[in-house]
């Protein structure tokens, strides 16, 4: 299917791996011009040249910034060209009590995982609104409504999200501007890997076995009963971002295997 996206631009925040890497390679194949990040220069130009392999014909480039410094957001603010997709990917979370998570811990997982998405859409809305087409994607989880008691923080300022997307969605009545949000469930990045080749050494078992305990006692509400695939993820990141997706909009569209539950 020809998803019409050949010849625009797409920033996609927290990009070098995981679901945003994902995405960048995907919209890289639909003929897209892609602007990665990343906190690091060093490993920003390594994914640039990963990208640059596994798609040759792409054009890619890449902006390191870390969106826990206001200096640093200010730089990319001005480096980047006008686009006409953002992707509000970025994100970290700490996994603690909620008695030992700190003033400190709570305002660095709002910052980068709100305020990033923020200060991207206040900069780029209006500039997408005069051009008359735009997608703006927020990325959240299905922690947001299950709201772990060792990711009290990291819930909310997902749950946060859903807030500002429909916020902004209302903002563009009438235009080819759409604002969503993506609800990724339990996804197999590089992250959850390292998490559960530990619990594996540890407990002297499989990988598989660590992944089916996990579903069977922690995530019991999921019908899919396994690990998404960040490529699963990112094939519907990459059709929201296009033209075909016209019809959407102030959507929470999940990807969270059913485990959040609900009939809407």
């Amino acid at each position: 299917m020809d998803l019409k996206l050949k010849g625009k631009t797409a920033f996609i925040s927290g990009s070098t791996s995981g679901i945003g890497f994902a995405t960048a390679k995907l919209l890289l194949q639909e003929g897209v011009k892609v602007i990665i990040n990343g906190r690091h220069q060093k490993g920003v130009s390594e994914i640039v040249d990963k990208l640059q392999k596994l798609v040759p014909n792409g054009v890619v480039k890449g902006i390191a910034a870390d969106f826990s410094k206001s200096t640093e957001v200010d730089f990319l603010l001005e480096e980047l060209p006008l686009v006409d997709i953002l992707i509000n990917n970025v994100g970290f979370f700490t996994s603690q009590s909620f008695y030992e998570t700190t003033d400190e811990d709570w305002y660095k997982q709002i910052e980068v995982n709100v305020m990033s998405g923020v200060r991207l859409s206040r900069h780029f809305l209006p500039k997408m609104i005069r051009s008359n087409w735009g997608r703006i994607l927020f990325v959240s989880s299905e922690c947001a409504t299950l709201v772990p008691s060792d990711l009290i923080a990291y819930s909310t300022s997902k749950a946060a999200l859903l807030a500002i997307s429909r916020g902004l969605s209302q903002m563009t009545p009438g235009t080819g501007v759409t604002v969503n949000t993506i609800i990724p469930g339990s996804t197999l990045t590089e992250g959850a890997i390292s998490f559960l080749n530990g619990v594996a050494e540890k407990e002297n078992k499989t990988r598989g076995e660590v992944e089916g305990e996990f579903f069977r006692k922690v995530r019991t509400s999921s019908l899919l009963e396994r690990f998404a695939s960040v490529e699963e993820i990112a094939n519907t990141i990459t059709y929201y971002s296009s033209p075909l997706s016209a019809a959407t909009n102030g959507a929470v569209i999940k990807l969270d295997g059913g485990s959040m539950g609900g009939i809407i």
